[in-house]
């Protein structure tokens, strides 16, 4: 199942320039972020109402405020969020979707960031948002155009890492058993 959406891909800021989101096949598109003036446990309450989940694992960004949190959608896609404090009471959201944690393809496959799918949330509860472009150092006033983004599904089918964690624990419980009563 591949995942389909669409990305800024022209914007313009308040003074009138307008730029073009770099993409690449390599690292895909620039990432965007949405800036709000909420607390942190205010926006973690709206996650958790939409069914976003807290990540136990994950590498924590410079800045990042608590866990990211997480919301599965078709399998095997989920999405990523992470809150960052900006200062002066700002948060900035950088979410993206990617192959979930259950599989172990996560570790090495393709990723996006997204935008929309976060502006609708935000709507959704009446927040107030800005988006940011972080290399310019300003707020994008409007988007002119977007890119639609499609993600593949991993050319091999995606393996459940846990399930393969207890088979590899039973098998070797069991060569470790043999072991143990064949030396005393």
């Amino acid at each position: 199942m591949e995942y389909i959406t669409t990305y800024p891909k022209t914007v313009s800021f308040f003074d009138g320039l307008k730029h073009r989101i770099d993409a690449d096949s390599k690292d895909g598109v620039e990432q965007l972020h949405i800036v709000v003036r909420k607390s942190f446990e205010e926006l973690m309450k709206i996650f958790k109402a939409e069914g976003f989940t807290r990540v136990k694992f994950e590498h924590k960004q410079p800045g990042q405020i608590g866990n990211g949190l997480n919301l599965k959608l078709k399998k095997p896609w989920e999405m990523h969020v992470r809150m960052v404090d900006l200062k002066k009471g700002l948060i900035g959201i950088h979410a993206e979707v990617e192959v979930s944690r259950d599989y172990l393809q996560h570790l090495f496959c393709q990723r996006t960031p997204v935008v929309y799918e976060i502006e609708e949330i935000l709507k959704k509860y009446q927040v107030d948002y800005s988006i940011w472009h972080d290399k310019i150092k300003k707020n994008i006033h409007a988007i002119v155009d977007n890119y639609k983004v499609k993600l593949a599904t991993p050319s091999i089918p995606v393996f459940a890492w846990k399930p393969m964690l207890f088979v590899i624990g039973t098998i070797a419980a069991f060569y470790g058993w043999k072991y143990f009563n064949t030396i005393w």
